[in-house]
């Protein structure tokens, strides 16, 4: 391991590898501070050839990598294992330049380690939206992004990270560079390989830079935010805006009553949209170019007659850009919280729109049968049917659990099942890292699994990125 170390000094210079436990500590564990690995070096390469280099080393001396981001991960997937050899944590923590912007073209070129925050930034300093937001945007990193196929809040409009990507350039396990920034929309030439590695999570490849795809900005906003009695009152609400407003209709968060009050109790400086207390709430948005007359006059119509028909308990619409922000730190406000309140049981299933409200009334059940009476967190991207259905337990009743990892893993599958049931998946995206590897041997097709296992085989044959993330144990598995 000295060996390899002395290389990657010679490749990359002292500044560059950092093995002081103080300097490596904040690589190795999680930023919940839940899961802590072993890594022998960090490495901050600061190109592509760079990058390139260091995956030769490394594998040159047969050690394991994992390609970091961000490190903003809830599924113990960037991080290094606590278990067996140090590994070599790869940061593009310092890749963050902004290649190219094509505004004709609606692109722009960028460098991994890029923060997502300052993508957006840029973008709308050209007059152009990039689209992914999320609440960990101001420090999650474009590869990040990619490798784990980000959702967010902006789903129901302009899709996931992987309908918003052109083109990538990812190093490959061999030390080679698959250059595919293409920025086409149309490229008929046989697989389009860039899908291969989006959602990958660091199993394939080191994704090095990326063609992003740009809107225009939106510069008229409408948004309110409504209290409801129940998640199927709030699914009647998302259709009749999709109804009303078709394309302009941008997000559709919903919220429960123990999600809501926990951010209000742990995150300083924010404030309840609505003066009264109900158990569910929703953050509705619209916007478009030009026209925001357009924009109120069609959620106020939505809204009055929502209240109308007795659907919504109460309404507020926001009067001002300042007030919108401070509703979206609301919303953006969630994981803080919920890290400071307490030890939540986080699960990120999806079903059909259509099943959402099914899904929360039985998977609150299920739950309820491991640990009756446990405050339930519900976060739901309602438009797009991704649940993050959050079990809470305070810090104290969880150390008192006999085996609380038991527990949290029966919660988790119990759940699933809830979600499988309904058409639904178990990871709509957090992605797998190691946590939902036994939840992906059971719930996914074994002929997916075997296709995946294939294509690891090929790209990665000695097995050195991200070793036992994102695929199940090789063991025997029944069902087709």
């Amino acid at each position: 391991m000295d060996a390899l170390i002395s290389r990657l000094t010679d490749l990359l210079g002292a500044d560059a590898v950092l093995t002081a436990p103080a300097d490596v500590a904040g690589y190795v564990e999680d930023w919940r501070g839940r899961y802590r690995g072993l890594a022998c070096c960090v490495v901050l390469p600061a190109s592509t050839q760079q990058v390139s280099d260091v995956v030769q080393a490394c594998a040159r001396a047969g050690v394991p990598m994992v390609p970091q981001g961000g490190n903003t991960s809830l599924c113990e997937g960037s991080v290094p294992r606590a278990d067996g050899e140090p590994w070599v944590v790869i940061s593009l923590a310092r890749m963050r330049r902004i290649r190219s912007i094509d505004i004709a073209n609606n692109s722009m070129e960028v460098d991994a380690g890029c923060v997502l925050a300052q993508v957006q930034q840029a973008a709308a300093e050209q007059g152009r939206l990039y689209p992914v937001s999320l609440g960990a945007e101001g420090s999650c990193q474009i590869g990040g992004n990619l490798a784990t196929n980000a959702g967010g809040t902006g789903v129901l409009r302009y899709g996931n990270t992987r309908e918003n990507v052109l083109g990538l350039e990812v190093v490959l396990p061999d030390g080679r560079i698959w250059n595919g920034l293409y920025g086409l929309r149309k490229n008929n030439t046989g697989f389009d390989l860039k899908h291969l590695f989006i959602g990958s999570e660091g199993t394939l490849g080191v994704i090095t830079g990326a063609t992003l795809k740009l809107h225009p900005l939106p510069d008229s906003h409408a948004t309110a935010w409504m209290a409801l009695a129940s998640p199927t009152l709030a699914l009647e609400m998302l259709g009749r805006f999709q109804q009303r407003s078709g394309g302009v209709l941008s997000a559709f968060e919903m919220v429960n009553d123990v999600q809501l009050n926990i951010v209000l109790a742990h995150v300083a400086n924010r404030r309840a949209p609505v003066s009264s207390r109900h158990p569910w709430h929703v953050l509705v948005e619209l916007s478009d170019t030009g026209g925001e007359q357009v924009l109120q006059d069609a959620l106020q119509e939505v809204l009055a007659q929502g209240v109308e028909d007795g659907l919504v308990l109460d309404a507020a619409v926001a009067a001002s850009g300042a007030q919108r922000a401070a509703w979206w730190e609301v919303r953006h406000s969630v994981s803080e919280g919920n890290k400071k309140a307490g030890m939540g049981i986080n699960t990120d299933p999806a079903v059909p729109v259509s099943a959402v409200p099914a899904f929360i009334e039985r998977a609150t059940e299920a739950a309820h049968r491991i640990l009756p009476g446990a405050p339930i967190i519900v976060v739901a991207h309602l438009g797009d049917g991704n649940v993050h259905f959050i079990p809470q337990a305070s810090f104290e009743q969880w150390r008192a659990f006999q085996d609380a990892d038991a527990t949290a893993h029966a919660v988790k599958h119990a759940v699933n099942e809830v979600a499988h049931a309904l058409g639904g998946t178990f990871s709509a995206e957090h992605g797998i890292g190691q946590v939902l590897t036994d939840e992906m041997a059971l719930f996914k097709p074994g002929v997916e699994v075997d296709l995946m296992r294939g294509i690891k085989a090929l790209i990665d044959p000695q097995a050195l990125f991200n070793p036992g993330r994102l695929l199940p144990s090789a063991s025997p598995r029944p069902g087709p």
